[in-house]
C-alpha cells in the first residue's frame, strides 16, 4: 500500500504552483503536509484525489495510475475537505447511508454502525448534523471519508476551527486510524503535526523543501517550529 508521486507539477498562468515534487508514503505512515498559504498544498492534494488534472509528472496509488485508473484510485481514498461540505439537514445515519449507497458499500447498515462507533459518534447518532458542535461535525466528515473503508485517508486541515478539547479528540482519532491506513494531512497547526505525524513534507513556493522524519526534527533545537521557519524561508 503506497502513494508514489514523481516530478508532479501544476501551473496557473505564469505561476508554478507545484514544481516537480516527488515523494512516497507507505502503509502505516501518518504524514503531515506543511507550507505557507499559497505554497501548493491544496493543488497537490487535489491532484492526488483527481479534482485537478496532472500537468506534468505522475501519481501512482496502490499500483493504479492517475488519470488512467482514476475511478479505481478514488475507491482507494477517503477525503476530508477543509470546509467539510455536508447536507446538514440530514440525520447522521441518513447522511452516512446516502454517501455509503453512492459508494456501493456492502452491508451498509452494519458498516454505518461500525463507523459511528469508530468515530465516537454514538452519543450523537440520533441528531441532525446541523445540531452538532464543530468537533462532532468533523467526526461526521471523517465517518464520511472512511465509510467505504479506504486504505488511504487525505485530510485537509482536519482540526481547523476546533477548540482544544475537540482538537485533542480528533488528534487521537487520526492516530487510531493511522494504525491501519496511510494518512496524509495538511495543517497550519505545527503542534498538531508534531504530536501526530511520523514524517513531515514541507512545500514552499511550489517546491518540496523538506521530507524528514519527525524523530529527526524533534531531536533538533527548536523542534518543528524552528525547522519549519527555516525551510519556509527557502
Amino acid at each position: 500500500m503506497t502513494i508514489s508521486v514523481s516530478k508532479l507539477s501544476k501551473t496557473y498562468g505564469a505561476q508554478k504552483a507545484v514544481n516537480s515534487i516527488s515523494f512516497e508514503i507507505k502503509e502505516g505512515e501518518i504524514v503531515g503536509f506543511l507550507g505557507p498559504n499559497g505554497a501548493g498544498k491544496s493543488s497537490t492534494l487535489k491532484m492526488l484525489i483527481g479534482l485537478l488534472p496532472i500537468e506534468e509528472g505522475s501519481i501512482e496509488i496502490n499500483g493504479y495510475k492517475m488519470p488512467e485508473d482514476q475511478l479505481k484510485i478514488k475507491a482507494q481514498i477517503g477525503f476530508l475537505a477543509e470546509h467539510n461540505p455536508m447536507y446538514k439537514d440530514m440525520y447522521i445515519r441518513e447522511f452516512l447511508e446516502f454517501v455509503g449507497s453512492v459508494r456501493k458499500v456492502p452491508n451498509l447498515k452494519v458498516r454505518i454502525e461500525e463507523v459511528i462507533k469508530i468515530t465516537g459518534l454514538s452519543s450523537e447518532a440520533n441528531k441532525k448534523i446541523a445540531e452538532l458542535s464543530k468537533g462532532y461535525q468533523q467526526r461526521v466528515g471523517i465517518a464520511h471519508a472512511i465509510i467505504h473503508n479506504p486504505p488511504i485517508l487525505i485530510l485537509d486541515e482536519p482540526t481547523s476551527g476546533l477548540d482544544p478539547n475537540q482538537m485533542l479528540e480528533i488528534r487521537n482519532l487520526i492516530k487510531q486510524l493511522g494504525q491501519q491506513k496511510i494518512i496524509l494531512f495538511s495543517s497550519q497547526i505545527l503542534s498538531e503535526v508534531e504530536a501526530i505525524c511520523d514524517r513531515v513534507l514541507i512545500i514552499n513556493k511550489g517546491n518540496l523543501v523538506a521530507d524528514t522524519k519527525m524523530s529527526e526534527i524533534q531531536a533538533k533545537k527548536g523542534g518543528l517550529a524552528k525547522f519549519f521557519e527555516e525551510k519556509a524561508k527557502n
